[in-house]
């Protein structure tokens, strides 16, 4: 596994990671911890050394599972969490100070760490100037308690703040071949600050390996059930990035997946995906695409085509956007 540098920062990591948050939330289901274990050390072996999980994913007891799943590789591994939620009260954010250091210590305990390598902003809490936020966690950078700072799905003038306080070592937002938002002001903005970018979602929540049609359906309990994009009509019209990426998949002798996955590698070095996974198989099929050359004839296919197609439905519902970030 070739590795890669988050922007400008001393964080070098896999150029894949591993996003654990499905093994314990957002799907509806909990997946059995030994198998999920067996599943991170898996990932070990094959070379991911950036594993990502958060507080709220739960809550507490993805954290716990990295944390014990990891213990054997204790410097070996760069764990990313977050702090932002009130997790005693449903949805509300809460990035106070006082509370971002009382995170940051039951973080430490759950994961079974001294650091944490990467302590990211969850969501942007508009009740706290982010000037604040930064500053808390310069304090803990400064006490050792802290490696590096990141943010998530945060515009450009909240990341150009931040920045201002405590350099920022990479942001953390939904980038896909179907969700390409970020490229219009987000990525000149990172590439000028020499800030590293770790797109979550980068298979478009499952879409873009090809497994879904529009006679799928997803558990009540499981995000997706809400998200409109992945609504039957919409899923039909949006079958147009699958066929895509299956058909240069096919020439390639490789998944829809792997395409995907490869298309996002090769827009910038800096730029590390993050898919989650809780099937050994998924990994190893994921892990793949970082063997998949796409040529410029190839790139210039892709882009072109997708260029002409109208993605159907939003990405979110309305009332999940802001609590759900897989």
């Amino acid at each position: 596994m070739k590795t890669r540098k988050l922007g400008n920062s001393s964080l070098e990591v896999s150029e894949i990671g591993l996003g654990c948050m499905g093994m314990s939330f957002g799907y509806g289901t909990i997946s059995d911890k030994s198998e999920m274990i067996t599943l991170i050390h898996k990932a070990v072996e094959s070379g991911v050394t950036f594993f990502d999980t958060a507080e709220v994913y739960g809550p507490f007891i993805n954290e716990e599972l990295v944390g014990e799943a990891l213990a054997p590789f204790r410097g070996e591994v760069v764990i990313a969490t977050k702090f932002g939620f009130d997790t005693t009260g449903a949805s509300a954010l809460d990035s106070r100070p006082e509370h971002i250091r009382q995170v940051a210590e039951a973080s430490l305990k759950r994961l079974k760490i001294d650091t944490i390598d990467l302590f990211y902003q969850h969501r942007v809490d508009p009740n706290v100037p982010i000037e604040d936020v930064a500053g808390a966690v310069k304090d803990l950078i400064r006490e050792g308690k802290v490696k590096h700072f990141g943010l998530s799905e945060a515009g450009v003038q909240i990341i150009r703040r931040a920045h201002e306080v405590q350099p920022v070592t990479a942001l953390q937002s939904e980038y896909s071949l179907w969700w390409r938002e970020p490229e219009a002001e987000i990525l000149p903005v990172l590439e000028e600050l020499g800030i590293g970018f770790v797109p979550f979602s980068p298979l478009g929540k499952g879409f873009l390996t090809g497994k879904m049609d529009q006679n799928t359906t997803f558990n009540s309990k499981d995000f997706r059930s809400t998200v409109p994009r992945l609504a039957p009509e919409n899923i039909k019209a949006n079958m147009a990035f699958v066929d895509l990426v299956s058909a240069v998949a096919k020439r390639k002798n490789a998944t829809p997946a792997q395409i995907a996955l490869a298309w996002i590698l090769t827009q910038k070095p800096w730029i590390i995906p993050i898919p989650g996974t809780t099937k050994l198989h998924r990994l190893t099929e994921n892990l793949g695409a970082s063997e998949v050359e796409l040529t410029s004839d190839e790139l210039l296919e892709i882009n072109t085509a997708s260029s002409k197609i109208a993605v159907q439905g939003e990405r979110y519902s309305s009332g999940s956007a802001k609590l759900i970030n897989r």
